[in-house]
């Protein structure tokens, strides 16, 4: 069992920054991903960055490229997501997954995810 926990969401003016934590606990050989998706009213989750957890690789979506970047403390107890040049769309529920699964090419797949936090809201306005 692997739980998590998101904060660091709020309410932003357009061209801000946040940064987003997710506190990880639990079976660490139960992941080898951790991810940030998001998901705005009525639509599916999509996915915005994820970490490999043994290689340190990163992956991000076209949306999120030179805006945010994934990261991890050195205690590997708290993965981040930085988030600069803010966007109204980026408006959405932000949540944090761990996954374990191979190959990494599948970090976007919502379904290789089996824990998931509550999530945390960013509303940022124009």
């Amino acid at each position: 069992q692997v739980d998590l926990v998101e904060s660091g969401g709020a309410s932003v003016l357009a061209g801000g920054s946040l940064r987003l934590s997710c506190t990880v606990s639990g079976n660490r050989i139960a992941y080898n991903h951790l991810a940030w998706f998001r998901r705005a009213p009525e639509k599916r989750r999509e996915a915005i960055a994820s970490l490999d957890t043994k290689s340190g690789n990163t992956n991000y979506a076209d949306s999120a490229k030179g805006r945010f970047t994934i990261s991890r403390d050195s205690a590997e107890n708290t993965v981040f997501l930085q988030m600069n040049s803010l966007k109204p769309e980026d408006s959405n529920i932000y949540y944090c997954a761990a996954g374990l699964f191979y190959p990494p090419t599948r970090w976007a797949e919502e379904g290789v995810y089996a824990f998931w936090g509550q999530g945390t809201q960013v509303t940022v306005s124009s």
